[in-house]
């Protein structure tokens, strides 16, 4: 038996997955969710094989729903998205079912999953692909959602000061503090705004807005001096980057 819940803050659209799903008694529903918060919490309460996912939902969309889970599961997306979400489904998901789609269309999804029958780590692995293959989609570049505690925070990339390499992890900080996000350094470089963020060191990316100055440091180094007072250091690298961002 496959256990899956049905994330989608459409009544009409897990009504539809859930007519569908009765040709497949193998499958059962767990839960279904109104959005991506109550997914999280289904997703830990319940450990699913199967998601049907929907992107587009109030508060955290399903990509920034995924990002916080540590180990996820296969996922078969309900949706109507973008172009880049298109590229990331066709490449890295079990399935996308492009609304409305037809008994006919699910049929093929899920025999496609049931035939894959995908491991946690495969799952995994795909997943992570997916998520920097969407993190190019404009509708990704806007904010960060992390996870402090059983909470999830939505941080707008304007609050944004700079972000630092943390072993596994991302700290991003803002005025708030730090927080930490389970992604890499090459993640963020490729899903913000190179006109307002820069990779100055490979372990360092600072919103451009928030420097002050910029001291010399070391040989060939320097030290971006931020608003806040936090002093990021500046590779030689990063430097010339931060000279053509700048103009100067």
């Amino acid at each position: 038996m496959k256990r899956a819940l049905i994330i989608d803050d459409e009544p009409l659209a897990r009504m539809v997955v859930l007519e569908y799903l009765q040709a497949f008694p193998q499958i059962e529903v767990m839960q279904e969710c109104n959005d991506g918060f109550e997914g999280l919490k289904a997703i830990q309460q319940y450990q699913p094989d199967l998601l049907f996912l929907d992107v587009q939902m109030p508060k955290i969309n399903g990509f920034e729903m995924l990002e916080l889970v540590e180990s996820p599961p296969a996922v078969i997306f309900t949706t109507a998205f973008d172009e880049y979400a298109i590229k990331a489904f066709e490449a890295h998901a079990v399935d996308y079912l492009l609304k409305p789609f037809n008994k006919d269309r699910f049929n093929k999804a899920i025999e496609k999953y049931l035939a894959q029958a995908p491991e946690a780590p495969a799952a995994k692995k795909h997943t992570e692909d997916l998520l920097e293959t969407a993190s190019h989609s404009p509708a990704q570049h806007e904010r960060i959602v992390v996870k402090t505690g059983t909470k999830v925070k939505i941080i707008p990339v304007q609050d944004v000061q700079y972000l630092a390499a943390d072993d596994d992890y991302v700290s991003v900080y803002t005025a708030e503090g730090s927080f930490l996000k389970n992604k890499t350094m090459n993640f963020f470089e490729q899903m913000l705004d190179p006109r307002q963020f820069v990779r100055v060191h490979r372990s360092y990316i600072i919103a451009i807005q928030q420097i002050t100055r910029i001291d010399p440091y070391e040989k060939d180094a320097h030290l971006a001096i931020l608003k806040s007072g936090a002093k990021v250091p500046v590779s030689k690298t990063g430097y010339v980057k931060l000279k053509q961002v700048l103009g100067i």
